[in-house]
């Protein structure tokens, strides 16, 4: 595999770097063309430059009423701004977290939080919640991130929620509207749907689920089901509009978009019109939603992203798209009939730079295939799964891609910087590899 320094040399392939940053890295090689976009994204430097300048100016505790935290609180708000923008939201709405793993835990949380208590209410009333007692139920789909697959797991194990994690489309590799629709019980207080797969680059039909799930809780009289989506691999790709797609919660990803590791959650009126619930107690910053002394830094860089998808989504996405097209024939040139795309299915739109696809050979696993490429730095699936050996993606499986194909599936994400050049250089990296796998075979 390629050697560390390799893998953060790739990162800042394709941006603008000062002579002091690039004599930081003047030992490194960099010849490797990184296309793992959807794992990870690189900063920008306007990103760059606005978390300094928090790290320099705004280092008081936004909390306090001296000028270094007055800066800090007014970075904070300018940047809680910006990422509701971003989203379709007001600022009110933005709660800052960690990252996307905590966001999708704070919703699921609270879920099972809103029904418990919304039980234990009905019950000191007139002793029964219309159906809704016991314990909460659960939908969400079998291709999810682990960030909300293992919590509604550990939740289910523990015996606090009934999940359901429904299948997707063999045909689509989407989730069908009507299979959520047929999931529903009394008891079922979330459904959470990711918006687009990271393997895949499939968007899912978030907007139509919403209006269909909005229209079933007119007619309950049981405990509203709430909305949630994971936009965390569409955000910086695609149009995303909280209000447009219906969902009462949405989960933002700073790293997926070119910003720091940071994250936040939309919530539709925190509190007021949709229930949100503290896992977390302390000084009672971000409304006592989350706690804890906001790091500053980090914001301010989150928000200095999320402006610039806003101002730019629409060269960002076409730049993408192009680059990805260009990809796909290429491979289609160079390889012909040995080529599966994993990423392409009838009536399904795609994320404009996710390109999934397979080598087919007995001795072109993509692990073995990545192992021996000198230029192309990818991932064969989420970068979260990284660790589960050579075994074939269960998210493909899933798709109906046989197990022999997805053995040799190569996730090639491209990003706001990736060129035409590197498309063809990353090309030939593999028609070498391919011939130099086959030959030793």
């Amino acid at each position: 595999m390629a050697k560390q320094s390799d893998d953060i040399t790739s990162i800042i392939k394709g941006h603008t770097f000062t002579g002091h940053n690039l004599h930081h890295y003047s030992e490194m090689n960099l010849d490797r063309i990184y296309m793992d976009y959807n794992a990870t994204t690189p900063l920008e430097p306007e990103v760059i430059q606005a978390i300094s300048e928090a790290l320099e100016d705004a280092w008081g505790n936004p909390s306090s009423n001296y000028i270094a935290g007055a800066k800090a609180k007014a970075m904070i708000n300018q940047s809680r701004e910006n990422v509701a923008r971003m989203v379709g939201g007001k600022a009110e709405d933005i709660i800052f977290t960690s990252g996307g793993t905590e966001a999708n835990n704070l919703v699921l949380h609270t879920a099972v939080e809103h029904f418990r208590r919304n039980c234990r209410t009905a019950e000191e009333g007139d002793g029964h919640q219309n159906g809704s007692n016991g314990r909460p139920h659960i939908i969400t789909s079998i291709v999810e991130h682990d960030s909300v697959k293992l919590v509604a797991e550990h939740l289910q194990k523990d015996g606090r929620a009934d999940v359901t994690f429904v299948p997707v489309s063999k045909v689509t590799a989407r989730i069908e509207v009507e299979d959520i629709i047929a999931a529903v019980r009394p008891s079922t207080c979330l459904i959470s749907i990711m918006l687009a797969n990271n393997e895949t680059g499939v968007i899912m039909p978030v907007q139509e689920i919403c209006q269909r799930i909005k229209s079933l809780n007119k007619q309950r009289k049981r405990l509203r089901i709430l909305l949630h989506t994971d936009a965390a691999q569409a955000l910086g790709k695609i149009q995303v509009d909280a209000c447009e797609l219906g969902v009462d919660y949405l989960t933002i990803v700073g790293h997926k978009f070119y910003a720091p590791r940071i994250g936040a959650l939309y919530v539709n009126g925190p509190g007021t019109r949709t229930p949100l619930y503290p896992m977390l107690f302390g000084g009672g910053q971000e409304r006592n939603f989350r706690p804890g002394t906001e790091n500053t830094p980090m914001i301010a860089g989150l928000g200095k992203a999320a402006e610039l998808v806003t101002s730019n989504l629409s060269d960002y996405e076409s730049h993408m798209r192009s680059t990805k097209l260009y990809l796909e024939e290429r491979l289609r040139a160079v390889f012909r009939d040995k080529i599966h795309f994993n990423s392409h299915y009838p009536g399904s739109d795609i994320l404009p730079n996710t390109c999934n696809v397979s080598i087919l050979g007995p001795a072109l696993q993509g692990w073995k295939v990545l192992s021996n490429c000198t230029r192309l730095l990818a991932s064969v699936g989420a970068a979260c799964h990284s660790d589960s050996g050579n075994r074939p993606s269960h998210i493909l499986l899933s798709c109906g891609v046989p197990s022999e194909v997805a053995a040799n599936a190569l996730r090639l994400s491209v990003g706001r910087g990736t060129t035409k050049a590197d498309v063809d250089a990353v090309v030939e990296d593999l028609r070498e590899t391919v011939q130099l796998l086959e030959e030793t075979n």
